[in-house]
């Protein structure tokens, strides 16, 4: 244990990153709970690394070229499932955990001949949130912050089926490369689901102080430990969501809450 490794250099803009993505990702995560998709984070956020895999494969070296492979490949994965969801309903759960599927074995295919490509592969799924740095802090605030407003502002009735896919896709898709993919997926899913009796303010506040508490506890004891903060992180938000969803559960007053069909 080192008490040293706890640099608020270091953790700070990690947990800044970290309070970013839960501003957006539990609201985004409840509404993916009530829609009953739980895997569409992961089948998207596949697909954006796909497409910024792709974009190295072409040589495409600014920040900006690759944001805008990433962004093309969540938006055209985002409409498939739109499209699916219009279509065939009743196997959308089905259809996205298919296109996860060809996600993630379409980024091993193509970093097949890479002799990095394995590092690369680990550092798209755990991420590296330690190595988070301000100016990228500020470039996803801004666009969270875009999101959050049409999310808030228009209300999901007029965003729509689509309007919900396209936002979800940008917003993963600066997520992803931000704190990874697992991350990503416990962010989005585990404040949602340990808070599901609860609806409304009431439920949104809850999850977003388990969500807080989590990568704080996780910063902290992966610097401690000098284990993996990703990995830390996923472990500490499940088990604080064990804790909390049976207290949540004794709330007096509870709503409608989130029903998962």
């Amino acid at each position: 244990m080192s008490f040293e490794a706890v640099d608020i250099r270091i953790l700070g803009p990690a947990f800044l990153a970290g309070l970013l993505v839960l501003a957006t990702h539990v609201p985004l995560g409840r509404e993916v709970l009530k829609r009953g998709i739980i895997f569409i984070d992961l089948a998207i956020a596949q697909i954006a690394g796909l497409g910024v895999i792709a974009a190295d494969m072409m040589e495409l070296a600014s920040a900006w070229e690759v944001q805008i492979a990433a962004v093309t490949a969540a938006l055209l994965g985002a409409m498939l499932l739109t499209w699916t969801e219009r279509k065939f309903p009743t196997v959308q759960e089905a259809l996205i955990g298919v296109l996860f599927v060809l996600g993630a074995t379409g980024s091993i295919l193509l970093l097949a001949n890479n002799p990095h490509g394995g590092e690369e592969l680990k550092d798209l799924l755990v991420g590296q949130i330690l190595w988070v740095d301000l100016k990228s802090v500020a470039w996803v605030g801004l666009l969270y912050a875009g999101v959050l407003a049409m999310w808030f502002g228009l209300g999901r009735e007029r965003i729509g089926h689509a309007g919900f896919y396209l936002l979800f896709a940008v917003a993963v898709t600066a997520s992803v490369q931000l704190i990874g993919v697992y991350l990503v997926f416990a962010s989005l899913i585990v404040p949602a689901l340990a808070t599901r009796a609860l609806s409304g303010t009431r439920g949104l506040s809850i999850a977003m102080v388990l969500g807080v508490t989590g990568y704080f506890l996780g910063l902290v004891v992966s610097a401690l430990f000098d284990l993996p903060t990703g990995a830390v992180i996923v472990w500490i938000l499940a088990l604080l969501g064990a804790l909390v969803a049976p207290v949540v559960q004794g709330l007096p007053g509870q709503g409608a809450g989130v029903k998962v069909r």
